[in-house]
C-alpha cells in the first residue's frame, strides 16, 4: 500500500493548504471531505502563512542582491586597509615615522598587518588607522600617501554604509524566517487534520485507486515504496 508524507517545505506545505482551501469553491457542503470549521480555519491561515513566506522570499532576496555589491565593498575596504599599514609600516623601517607613533594606531611593534579576514576586524582597524592617522598628523608628521587615509576612508565609508545595511538586512530576513518557522507547526497540524477527515470520508471507496485519486484531489500525496514499484511495473 502506498503511504501519505506530509510536506517537508514552506512551498509544499501552501500547496497542500490550497488544494484542500479550493475545494470549499467548488464543492457543495454536502460533497465537502472536509468540515466547515477545519475550511474556515485553513482558509484564514493559509492567508497568513503564505504572506509570511513571501516576506521572508523578498527578505532573502533583498539581502542576496544587497551581499553582491557589499562583498566588492568589503574586498576594497580591506584592501586599502592592508596596503595603508603596509605602507606605515615600511615609513617605520625607513625611519621615516617613528615606531613609538605606531601606538597611536593600536598597531602591534611587529611590523605586521593585522588579521583583516572577518567584516568587524575591517570595521575595527578601518576606524584605527584613520583616528591614529588624524593624531599622528595633527601632532606635526608627515601624512602618508599613496594611499592617503583621505582614500582610505572614502573607501572605508563606503564599506561601512553597506555593513551597517547588510546587518539590518540579514535582521530582517532572520525575524521573517522566526516568523515563518513558528507558523509551520500550525500549518502541519491543518494539513494532518484535513488529510485525516478526507482519507476518512473516502475510506470505503473502491477499487483502491479512485479512492487514493479522490484523496489526492484535496492535496494529499502518496509515495509508492521500491517493491510496489516493481510490482506495477511488471
Amino acid at each position: 500500500m502506498p503511504y501519505r508524507r506530509l510536506p517537508n517545505t514552506d512551498q509544499a506545505r501552501v500547496r497542500a493548504l490550497k488544494a484542500a482551501v479550493e475545494k470549499g469553491d467548488v464543492y457543495n457542503v454536502r460533497d465537502l471531505a472536509i468540515s466547515l470549521k477545519t475550511l474556515f480555519e485553513a482558509r484564514n491561515f493559509l492567508q497568513r502563512f503564505e504572506a509570511a513566506q513571501i516576506y521572508y522570499t523578498q527578505c532573502y532576496e533583498n539581502q542576496s542582491r544587497a551581499s553582491r555589491k557589499h562583498q566588492a565593498n568589503v574586498k576594497t575596504a580591506r584592501l586599502y586597509i592592508s596596503h595603508f599599514i603596509q605602507v606605515l609600516n615600511l615609513a617605520v623601517l625607513r625611519d621615516e615615522i617613528k615606531a613609538v607613533h605606531k601606538k597611536l594606531y593600536d598597531l602591534p611593534d611587529a611590523n605586521v598587518v593585522p588579521d583583516l579576514l572577518s567584516e568587524a576586524s575591517s570595521v575595527e582597524w578601518g576606524k584605527k588607522i584613520i583616528e591614529g592617522e588624524q593624531r599622528r598628523t595633527g601632532q606635526g608628521g608627515i601624512p602618508i600617501y599613496n594611499p592617503t587615509i583621505a582614500r582610505v576612508k572614502v573607501h572605508y565609508d563606503i564599506f561601512l554604509d553597506s555593513y551597517e545595511r547588510q546587518k539590518n538586512y540579514q535582521a530582517l530576513t532572520n525575524r521573517s524566517l522566526d516568523e515563518l518557522a513558528s507558523m509551520r507547526e500550525r500549518a502541519d497540524e491543518l494539513i494532518l487534520d484535513i488529510w485525516n477527515q478526507v482519507e476518512a470520508k473516502y475510506q470505503d471507496v473502491t477499487p483502491n485507486e479512485d479512492r487514493l485519486d479522490k484523496c489526492r484531489d484535496y492535496g494529499l500525496i502518496y509515495y509508492y515504496r521500491s517493491s510496489e514499484k516493481v510490482k506495477e511495473e511488471n
